[in-house]
C-alpha cells in the first residue's frame, strides 16, 4: 500500500534532508506512516516520531482557525476594518516603487490579513522592528510590536495584489484584542488542550529548546545539511507569539488538529471550515500568488482551484519543511515534518498526497 508515496519519499534522504516523517490518517485511522533519518550530524540518533519541531508557517493554519472561532461568535465580521480593533493601523502609508511614500488608498480589512492582501512585507528588520527590539528590551510582546509595524509603509494599497507577509502575526495581535488573552493563551485553551496537543505551544521560553529536535539548514552550494540554533527565525522578541511562524508541535499534535478540520464541529464548525476553504483570490490577485496554479487561497490556506479536477485537498506548507493536508473529499490527512531550512525537497511537499493510494 502506498508504493508510490514510498518511493516519493525514499528520495529525501539522497538530497541532503537529515530526517523526515510523514503519516497519512484515512477515516480517523493512521494507515500510513513512514520515518527515516538521524537526528545529530553524527547519525547516532535515529528519528523516533515524536520530535518537537518549529512548524513556521504551518503555524498560519491554527493561527486562522483560532480567529476563526472569534467570527462564529460574531465578535468581528471580515469586511470590518483593522483600524476599527487596532487603531495605530488607521493611516497606513505606501511605499511606490521610486521609494517616496503616500497615504493608503484603502483600508485594511480583516479579510486582508486572512488572505495575505493587506500589503504588508515579511521583512523583520525594518527600522522601526529594531526599534521595537531596542525599546522592549528584546520582548516585543505580540500586540505591543504591532503598534511599530504600523509605522512601516505598505508595499501596495490594501487589497491590490497577495503578498506573502506578517498578515497572520496582525491577525495574532487582533485575537489579543478582541479576546483580551495572550494569543498564545488563548490558543492554548481553545485548540491545544480541547483537542489533547500536549506538545504544542506558541511560545516556548529559550530555556526549553533542549525538548526541541536539532534545527539544520541545507547548503546548496556544499549540498548538505549543517545544525544550526533552534530558535525560531521569524521571533522577533521573547514575548512575541508570531501566528504566522511561531508554533512548535509534533507528528501526533498535527495529526490530531487536521483531523479536527477534516470532520468538522469540534474547534470549528463545518460551515465555517468551508468558509475558510472558499477561494478568495480573483484572476487579478491570482497573478502575484505563487502557490501551484491548481490551488487557490481561502482564509489562510490554500484550496483547491474551482473545478480544476485534480486537487482536492487544503492547507499549507512550512519553511523546516513540515506539510499539512487536509482532502474531505477522499477523508485523509497528511503530515509531514523534518527540521531543514532551505530544504531541497520543498517543491515535493506539494505533490505527496498526490502519491496516497
Amino acid at each position: 500500500m502506498n508504493s508510490r508515496l514510498t518511493q516519493l519519499l525514499d528520495t529525501f534522504i539522497p538530497m541532503g534532508v537529515p530526517w523526515y516523517h510523514c503519516a497519512v490518517t484515512r477515516n480517523g485511522i493512521r494507515e500510513y506512516q513512514k520515518m527515516d533519518g538521524f537526528l545529530d550530524p553524527e547519525k547516532t540518533q535515529p528519528v523516533q516520531g515524536n520530535e518537537r519541531v518549529n512548524i513556521y508557517s504551518c503555524s498560519k493554519v491554527i493561527t486562522c482557525a483560532a480567529a476563526l472561532q472569534l467570527l462564529e461568535k460574531k465578535l468581528y465580521k471580515l469586511d470590518d476594518e483593522l483600524k476599527d480593533y487596532m487603531p495605530e493601523f488607521a493611516s497606513m502609508n505606501v511605499r511606490n516603487v521610486d521609494g517616496t511614500v503616500r497615504p493608503a488608498r484603502t483600508q485594511i480589512t480583516i479579510e486582508n490579513l486572512f488572505t495575505m492582501t493587506a500589503g504588508f512585507s515579511y521583512n523583520l528588520n525594518t527600522p522601526n522592528l529594531k526599534a521595537a527590539r531596542s525599546e522592549t528590551n528584546g520582548r516585543c510582546q505580540t500586540r505591543e510590536s504591532m503598534k511599530y509595524l504600523a509605522q512601516d509603509p505598505l508595499l501596495f494599497d490594501p487589497g491590490q495584489r497577495w503578498e506573502y507577509s506578517l498578515c497572520h502575526d496582525v491577525l495574532a495581535a487582533l485575537v489579543e484584542v478582541i479576546t483580551n488573552q495572550k494569543f498564545e493563551d488563548y490558543v492554548e485553551q481553545n485548540i491545544f488542550k480541547p483537542l489533547g496537543m500536549n506538545d504544542s505551544t506558541f511560545l516556548l521560553d529559550d530555556s526549553q529548546l533542549d525538548t526541541i529536535a536539532p534545527q539544520y539548514a541545507f547548503d546548496a552550494n556544499a549540498k548538505l545539511a549543517r545544525e544550526r540554533s533552534k530558535t525560531i527565525d521569524f521571533k522577533l522578541g521573547t514575548q512575541y507569539a508570531s501566528g504566522g511562524a511561531g508554533c512548535i508541535s509534533t507528528m501526533d499534535d498535527l495529526a490530531v488538529f487536521l483531523e479536527a478540520l477534516r470532520i468538522g464541529d469540534t474547534i470549528l464548525k463545518r460551515e465555517t471550515i468551508d468558509l475558510m476553504t472558499q477561494p478568495r483570490l480573483n484572476e487579478e490577485l491570482k497573478r502575484s500568488y505563487w502557490i501551484n496554479v491548481e490551488y487557490n487561497y481561502g482564509l489562510g490556506v490554500r484550496c483547491p482551484e474551482p473545478n480544476n479536477g485534480k486537487v482536492s485537498d487544503f492547507g499549507w506548507g512550512g519553511a523546516a519543511g513540515s506539510f499539512l493536508a487536509v482532502d474531505k473529499v477522499r477523508n485523509i490527512t497528511l503530515v509531514h515534518i523534518q527540521h531543514l531550512l532551505s530544504s531541497p525537497n520543498q517543491d515535493k511537499r506539494i505533490v505527496l498526497l498526490r502519491h496516497v493510494d
